[in-house]
């Protein structure tokens, strides 16, 4: 595991840009969600929870033991599973992963998901190390595997994160290790995938020699964000992130075959404590024609109903074994709007040509609100902070309507 260098900025899937890099004192995380194309992806809010002693929590695929309180979260996660792509907790710590392939065996078997790793460790940590502690912790007690998409045919890998809260980031590794498992060198010596003499590169090490076409284009990708992280070095804000999830030349913004960038989130992570995180989430495919909508942890809080998907208990294909058998539809309504007023955009193009203006005042709004309230100029009670995102997910609705 690597800390975060804040004189250079770095990306692929997840962005990440801590000051002087950033433009005001905060870290700036931001995500896109690549993910198969029709799936469909909600914003779910968990408020924080106290538990029995000896409870268990149903994952995706397994259970685990339940912890004695867990913290309140948003999560943005593909509708049929457990976990999460990419989410934020009340204490300001954001997480989001990747999917990589390494010379380590993929694991078929069910275990826990990476996606139920990421949420686990939202709703048990307090900072971005801490998550990466009960992250390590849960990999070490109950593995990782099972198929990451809901589909008949089995689609895994493993799992990479990017974790940050108001002070840092951790992600990835080449040769900058700042922490690594004890047997870690041994390990890659006794498979044969290091001589043991030398500067030690984790990403070298571990990676397959030859990557899956969708991994050795994602190479671009990286240059591509890294480059227009660079650009904008010293100035990055979250108008920043948004244009760059947004850039489609790069594949950033992703439309290719049957993958599609299906919900991004982008989030503000003042130094200051006393100042509130602000979160920014699509709950929508393709960013370059969604809106990011704000979310602020406050004691108004709640589900925002238009972006939950519909529940199928017992009977949803992930519960029946064997699973994925069938299919269902988790469209929840503000995809179901969004899905029209992107067909609007693509097939008329006055009329998509003003939803895309409405789209872009809305999203204006949240930005000059986050700006107001980060700078002192607005300060609503705590009750208005937390049906934000709400408020906005309604008036996106009524867009489309």
């Amino acid at each position: 595991m690597a800390s975060w260098n804040p004189d250079a900025p770095c990306s692929c899937d997840c962005f990440v840009s801590v000051p002087p890099a950033s433009a005001i004192p905060a870290v700036i995380f931001a995500k896109n969600s690549d993910r198969p194309r029709d799936e469909v992806q909600e914003v779910v809010f968990v408020p924080a929870r106290t538990h029995a002693p000896g409870s268990r929590l149903q994952c995706t695929y397994i259970e685990v033991e339940q912890v004695s309180k867990t913290h309140a979260v948003i999560l943005s996660r593909p509708s049929w599973l457990w976990g999460a792509e990419m989410g934020a907790n009340e204490h300001g710590v954001c997480i989001g992963n990747e999917a990589v392939w390494t010379k380590e065996p993929v694991g078929e078997g069910e275990a826990l998901l990476g996606m139920d790793l990421l949420r686990l460790a939202l709703e048990r940590s307090r900072s971005a190390l801490e998550a990466w502690h009960v992250i390590t912790g849960l990999l070490e007690r109950y593995g990782q595997g099972g198929s990451c998409r809901e589909d008949p045919a089995p689609f895994c890998y493993h799992n990479t994160f990017l974790l940050a809260d108001r002070t840092e980031a951790w992600l990835s590794i080449g040769t900058d290790i700042s922490a690594e498992h004890s047997e870690l060198r041994t390990h890659a010596l006794a498979q044969g995938w290091w001589g043991g003499q030398g500067t030690f590169d984790f990403a070298q090490v571990f990676s397959l020699t030859q990557q899956p076409v969708r991994m050795e284009a994602a190479k671009a990708r990286f240059q591509a964000g890294r480059e227009l992280l660079q650009q904008q070095r010293g100035g990055i804000t979250a108008e920043v992130m948004m244009g760059i999830l947004r850039n489609k030349e790069s594949g950033i913004c992703m439309d290719s075959g049957g993958f599609r960038t299906t919900a991004s989130m982008v989030s503000i992570l003042p130094r200051d404590p006393t100042q509130p995180c602000v979160h920014f989430l699509t709950a929508t495919p393709d960013p370059s024609r969604s809106v990011f909508k704000p979310f602020i942890f406050g004691a108004g809080a709640a589900q925002a109903p238009q972006v939950l998907s519909p529940t199928f208990g017992a009977q949803d294909p992930v519960r029946t074994q064997p699973r994925f058998q069938t299919q269902v539809d988790r469209r929840h309504t503000l995809y179901c709007g969004h899905q029209v007023a992107l067909g609007l955009m693509e097939s008329e193009q006055d009329r998509g040509q003003q939803l895309r203006r409405k789209q872009q005042d809305l999203e204006q709004e949240g930005l000059e609100a986050a700006r107001g309230l980060l700078a002192g100029e607005w300060a609503p009670p705590p009750q208005e902070l937390g049906t934000l995102f709400q408020a906005f997910v309604e008036r996106e609705s009524q867009v489309y309507a």
